[in-house]
């Protein structure tokens, strides 16, 4: 563990790189732990202390996992060597099955909204016992 004991203007706290980025700081340190951002230097006293290359990688994790990449797939893009040493290649191989696991989502989606739309038309809105809803979502309910 390194002590840090250059000027503050290029170093921030935990809160302060969470209030930066919108990441928890429980998320940080889990990131940390998990080896997806180095550990940062340290003060004397023991405080963590962050620059622009650790507030960059996490705001590259959280990107990436706002787009939905898993943290598998997030570590796999981070090991290319970062945005600006990463071959397009090896990016596109890894975007383009996300990408491909998007549109079977999405897929799956819409079938799930036709169904819905479909069964909540049939629905009496009374009081009736005989709820359609209900009937797909009890898959053991008795059927007349």
């Amino acid at each position: 563990m390194r002590a840090i004991t250059t000027s503050r203007a290029a170093h921030f706290s935990i809160g302060e790189l969470s209030k930066h980025s919108g990441v928890n700081i429980e998320t940080i340190r889990y990131y940390e732990r998990i080896k997806m951002l180095p550990a940062p230097p340290r003060t004397a006293s023991g405080r963590r202390v962050y620059g622009p290359a650790e507030k960059r990688t996490l705001a590259f994790i959280r990107r990436s996992r706002d787009l939905g990449f898993t943290l598998k797939e997030v570590r796999a893009l981070m090991a290319l060597g970062g945005p600006e040493r990463a071959s397009c290649a090896d990016v596109h191989k890894i975007a383009s099955a996300h990408l491909a696991s998007v549109r079977s989502k999405l897929s799956d989606l819409v079938k799930l909204e036709s169904i819905l739309a479909e069964t909540v038309a049939q629905c009496a809105n009374g009081a009736s016992p005989d709820c359609p809803v209900l009937d797909i979502l009890d898959a053991g309910r008795p059927s007349d």
